[in-house]
């Protein structure tokens, strides 16, 4: 019976007590031209990918470790680098990001909360 009441606090443990903040990121390229060398910038670290054809998404899951504003880089069909600067993030942020290149400019839709 006690190891009964021992293994149902240590389940009970491990479902309270194990969560890990982390952002889920989205890339979209919203545009009919690719993008290249696409970086996102946030608080620590940076991802991103070679290439974004129109219309496609990538997808990037992070934890942020400190505190800082996000920055969009990429390169258009001329060659140019294009930085836009994004909103702060915070650490114990989590939740959903999803950054869209359009025709008319940068979006920044953020579904955001922190644990802290």
């Amino acid at each position: 019976m006690r190891l009964l009441r021992l293994i149902g606090c240590g389940l009970g443990l491990g479902l309270v007590g194990c969560h890990s903040a982390y952002v889920d990121a989205t890339l979209v390229n919203g545009t009919d031209k690719p993008l290249s060398l696409v970086e996102l910038d946030y608080p620590s670290a940076s991802f991103g990918t070679q290439t974004l054809a129109p219309g496609g998404t990538f997808h990037y899951r992070f934890k942020v470790l400190g505190s800082g504003a996000l920055k969009l880089i990429y390169t258009d069909t001329k060659e140019k680098e294009i930085d836009v600067k994004g909103p702060e993030l915070h650490e114990g942020d989590e939740g959903s990001l999803t950054v869209t290149v359009g025709a008319a400019g940068t979006s920044w839709d953020e579904k955001l909360k922190n644990r802290k």
